[in-house]
């Protein structure tokens, strides 16, 4: 293993989520020398996100699903951290850049720790193969009051209660697209949650068409029993194509309204009905986090939920040499995929580093295409299920603000276009801020791209960014400066202390 900062790991993983971490101990395991960075201080991502350990939380697994492949993936890289996974906790990834120093086959990662920048120290970590598992954010469409102090991200809501063990209300509407919002509204209902609805915007009638592909993913259905059971038990209920429209409230969330959509998710006049809460759990599904690998060139393809993925081929390689990706960057598909994709591209960096072919892995390798290719065709079904619809933008009206670090309004917005000749993102961007501020269009970059098409519906945008993170001058200004070693963190306690 790596010693110093001049040494050269066999593989960087950015992430440390399901399929970094399945990258990570089935590298090592293949005997390669790995480097896991990770912004969090805990392993398991966004799906696996566990109470921190002073919390004293005795059963974290009660509030996930698949506990079992998460603690057997935490006790294998237990079993290599000594050997073969420096796990480096803590660190914000902000670029990766070819090493041609001595040798053109290598990256070097660009991180800073410390949290938000507070006392950051820039880090820099070589290795002659990269594997991108950096997940997703959370897609937002905007709607009048959604600023309110108790509006918060259904993944959001999620992760209070699951590192925080609070709730985000103590009555609280679930909505947006999407099967995160089954899975959110079951786990704030077994937390002591009242919730009055889950309003889904789409339907669920669109998996009927691809029931082969149902099929031959018995488990998908058999989570989506688990979710109906528990909503059936705790009495909620679920009202599809319908949306929240728009949310009341002083200093906080009192109420929203919910209203019927059309086919192409236009409100039906006259449909919409106040519904009392205190707060409002949002989501229109996931957006694949791929700001490293379009920096780096790799390509990228249009997803069937408007979004877009990388591009990559049956081994998980990405179009720029030496790089892979798997989980989330090639599509949202959920944990055990990323799971199998994260193996698939440890097998393949370990093939090719060695220099023989990965079909030598045999019938291993075969099957866990199948299985990948399988979990990745139900991926695809449930994102054109949940993709939105063009006619959302009704629910704006000119005062709504859309950028909310620019405080740029749909007014504003639909004046660049129709009075100033904006016809994409880019172009409203100069004319109006919007998407310029901190998050960097994460919030607000599909609403955006969507008021500037002239079809109205969400164009896929993967932009090109030097930076994937806000960083300060000082760590732009270390590049001139010698290496600095990753100082690697000890196990976590993930077995709720």
């Amino acid at each position: 293993m790596p010693s110093s900062a001049s040494d050269l790991y066999d593989v960087a993983i950015v992430g440390a989520g399901s399929a970094g971490l399945s990258g990570a101990v089935t590298a090592a395991e293949l005997g390669l020398s790995v480097a896991l960075l990770d912004t969090s201080a805990q392993v398991g991502g966004q799906f696996y996100r566990h109470p921190e350990p002073a919390l004293g939380a005795v059963r974290p697994e009660a509030l996930h699903h698949d506990w079992s492949a998460f603690r057997s993936l935490h006790r294998r890289l237990e079993s290599v951290e000594s050997s073969g996974v420096t796990r480096l906790a803590g660190h914000h990834v902000w670029a990766v850049t070819r090493d041609d120093a001595d040798n053109a086959d290598a990256w070097t990662v660009h991180a800073v720790t410390g949290a938000d920048g507070d006392g950051e120290r820039p880090v820099r970590v070589r290795a002659r193969a990269l594997l991108l598992a950096t997940g997703a954010y959370e897609r937002q469409l905007p709607f009048p009051g959604w600023t309110l102090p108790g509006v918060v991200g259904a993944g959001g809501a999620q992760a209070m209660l699951k590192s925080g063990l609070v709730l985000p209300g103590r009555r609280v509407v679930v909505a947006g697209s999407g099967p995160l919002l089954l899975a959110v509204a079951s786990s704030l209902a077994h937390a002591g949650a009242r919730v009055p609805a889950v309003v889904e915007a789409s339907g669920y009638l669109g998996y009927a068409r691809h029931m082969r592909t149902l099929a031959a993913n018995p488990h998908k259905l058999a989570e989506a029993a688990v979710h109906g059971a528990a909503l059936l038990r705790h009495g909620v209920r679920v009202r599809t194509r319908s949306a929240v429209t728009a949310v009341h409230g002083r200093d906080r969330v009192e109420a929203v309204t919910v209203s019927r959509l059309d086919r192409d998710w236009r409100p039906v006049a006259g449909t919409g009905r106040r519904v009392e809460c205190d707060a409002l759990a949002v989501g229109f599904g996931l957006a694949p986090q791929i700001e490293l690998a379009t920096a780096l060139g790799c390509a990228t393809r249009p997803a069937k939920d408007g979004t877009s993925a990388l591009a990559l081929d049956a081994l998980q390689r990405t179009s720029v040499p030496g790089v892979w990706a798997a989980g989330e960057t090639g599509g949202v598909g959920g944990a055990q995929l990323a799971i199998a994709e994260g193996e698939l591209a440890a097998i393949s960096i370990a093939a090719r580093l060695s220099g023989r072919p990965a079909a030598t892995a045999g019938g291993h390798v075969r099957s866990l295409r199948r299985r990948r290719d399988r979990m990745r065709a139900f991926a695809d079904v449930m994102a054109a299920a949940h993709r939105p619809g063009p006619g959302w933008t009704r629910w704006l009206d000119d005062d709504t603000d859309v950028c909310r670090c620019e405080e740029v309004t749909a007014g504003r917005i639909r004046e660049a276009v129709t009075d100033l000749g904006a016809r994409d993102a880019r172009t409203v961007k100069l004319l109006t801020r919007a998407g310029m501020g901190w998050c960097q269009g994460r919030m607000c970059g599909a609403a955006v791209a969507c008021l500037a098409a002239t079809g109205g519906d969400v164009p896929p945008s993967a932009e090109r960014r030097p930076l994937a993170v806000p960083v300060t001058l000082a760590a732009l200004a270390s590049l001139a400066e010698p290496n600095t070693t990753p100082e690697p963190t000890g196990s976590d306690s993930t077995d709720g202390g």
